[in-house]
């Protein structure tokens, strides 16, 4: 578990450190549109929307380990390539191929999931599946902090080429630790010799479907908040950037210590399908909050990212428990990675919908529309049967 963790942790920390510069440094070195920077970031998970059940579905076959370690030692060399490219590049079109290795390259966090399920029993699920939210929350965390502080050394004139050499060192470290530190987890005769598409185990077992679903939503609503928070922030109460960042560091800390904290305590005590509806309602009022925070003031911005961060705190690691204690042994790995694939879909729609109607509706627009959403989504969990309650078709 510990090893996962720390792999986790570097892969997130290693992507979080381009975040603050890697759009502006597309506009000023390169020319580009704002618009194209952003697409830099949405080309990312829409490889990993595509890759990440294909990887999965492999894992299921050849083993954990294998993937993970690929996965990893491709993330140091599309980080490097990033890195040159930044730093002595002419063309915009090699930062989108760096990207894009990234994002295939990282689309492995449905492996790590399968990894812990593997690893633990159906009791204690949600638990670890909570630490993989602790680990993503702490690398977003840290991230875009050290990215930021390493921006300001400039390597041939730009800014951002440092960030880059450095996660692509920590991702070279986490090849060394997942060598090392990280033992196989699936067993040869749980290995599938053949696995079923993806979308046809969905259909074999519909509270899987649903749970996709649930996930999908979630987070399209929170992705449309996260890409606008900075513009609203600015306009409705005038914060500079070193506010926004503590403000999102605050949220960050809350969702990690529920994810390390209190779903490891109470989760393996309740079902995850209680998880993922009480998560999914507590953000119906928390982009509420948030939306009237305007009216009434700064203080109630932070209590509605408070009350956001509790409830995704408890939504994400529960819906990864409910898929993995819902799927097949054999399966794990395909479907928990049709789910992150889910998620890196709701992150491609998710920012461009919310820019969308921020500026066509309003500041409020994409928090009241994220109420609605999240809304939907709670409706879609309280029907979810329990995720330990299994025919012995779904068993098999």
């Amino acid at each position: 578990m510990g090893a996962i963790f720390l792999t986790i942790v570097l892969d997130l920390l290693g992507f979080g450190l381009v975040l603050p510069f890697l759009a502006d440094e597309a506009r000023d070195a390169f020319g580009c549109s704002p618009f194209v920077g952003t697409l830099l970031s949405a080309v990312y998970s829409l490889a990993q929307f595509v890759f990440a059940p294909m990887w999965g579905r492999l894992s299921d076959r050849v083993g954990r380990r294998p993937i993970l370690i690929w996965s990893v030692a491709a993330t140091a060399v599309s980080n490097l390539g990033l890195g040159i490219a930044l730093a002595w590049g002419h063309s915009v079109a090699w930062l989108f191929v760096a990207r894009i290795a990234a994002g295939m390259a990282t689309a492995n966090l449905g492996v790590a999931s399968a990894y812990i399920a593997d690893i633990t029993s159906k009791e204690d699920r949600s638990k670890g599946m909570g630490m993989i939210g602790m680990a993503f929350g702490l690398g977003f965390i840290l991230g875009p902090g050290i990215g930021g502080i390493l921006a300001a050394h400039p390597i041939g004139g730009r800014h951002g080429p440092l960030a880059c050499f450095v996660a692509a060192g920590l991702s070279a470290i986490n090849v060394l630790w997942v060598l090392g530190g990280v033992r196989e987890s699936l067993a040869k005769g749980s290995r599938a010799e053949r696995t079923r598409p993806n979308l046809a185990a969905l259909s074999s077992d519909p509270m899987l479907a649903r749970i996709v679903l649930v996930n999908f939503v979630v987070v399209f609503s929170f992705s449309s908040l996260e890409q606008t928070f900075r513009f609203f922030n600015k306009d409705a109460f005038a914060m500079g950037p070193t506010a926004t960042g503590m403000l999102l560091a605050f949220i960050g800390i809350v969702a990690a210590g529920i994810q390390g904290g209190f779903v490891r305590v109470v989760g393996p005590k309740l079902d995850e399908s209680v998880l993922v509806r009480a998560g999914a309602l507590l953000q119906v009022p928390a982009f509420v909050l948030v939306a009237v925070a305007p009216t009434v003031g700064v203080w109630l911005l932070y209590v509605g990212g408070a009350v956001l961060a509790i409830g995704n705190g408890l939504s994400q690691p529960g819906i990864a428990a409910y898929v993995s204690n819902r799927a097949g042994k054999s399966e794990q790995g395909g479907i928990l990675g049709l789910s992150q694939s889910a998620s890196s879909l709701g992150r491609v729609l998710g920012p461009a919908f919310g820019g969308l109607i921020y500026g066509g509706l309003g500041i409020r627009a994409p928090y009241v529309a994220g109420a609605i959403g999240m809304a939907l989504a709670s409706a879609i969990a309280l029907t979810l049967a329990p995720a330990r309650q299994k025919t012995s078709t779904q068993m098999s």
